[in-house]
């Protein structure tokens, strides 16, 4: 049992495996961010933009009966398909893919622009280039 504490340890504190938990944890606060910028900022613009429409209550009972709102539908236990909560979710994951793919294109753009930069030769290169250049002479 002793063994196993060891071998568990030196595996929790490799540098990858901490690395991979605050991205975990920072990943979750940034899902919290974006669902909220989505649905709270995004999704009631493009309500907007499409004459006020709301897919949320478009759906197709499956049971007796004729409900208004999926809200009634749910109460009543009624069976559904639930158009309209997934045409949101593929709206909210188009633009959830198209914020990412601006972020990872601008760091790409700023690393291509570090990379670029060009840095100052190591020391032996310049000693050696002076060596050379005095031996000419």
């Amino acid at each position: 049992m002793k063994n196993f504490f060891f071998f568990f340890k030196a595996f929790a504190m490799k540098g990858n495996m901490i690395d991979m938990a605050i991205g975990i944890v920072i990943g979750g606060a940034f899902g919290t961010i974006v669902k909220s910028m989505v649905d709270d900022v995004l999704m009631p613009i493009v309500g907007y933009f499409g004459s006020g429409t709301d897919f949320t209550n478009n759906f197709i009972t499956l049971s007796d009966g004729s409900f208004e709102t999926l809200a009634q539908a749910k109460e009543a236990g009624a069976a559904t398909i639930n158009y309209g909560l997934f045409i949101n979710a593929f709206i909210s994951f188009v633009i959830v893919a198209f914020v990412l793919f601006m972020i990872i294109k601008a760091m790409n753009k700023m690393k291509k622009k570090e990379e670029a930069a060009p840095s100052a030769p190591p020391k032996q290169e310049v000693l050696l280039e002076e060596i050379r250049d005095l031996l000419k002479k």
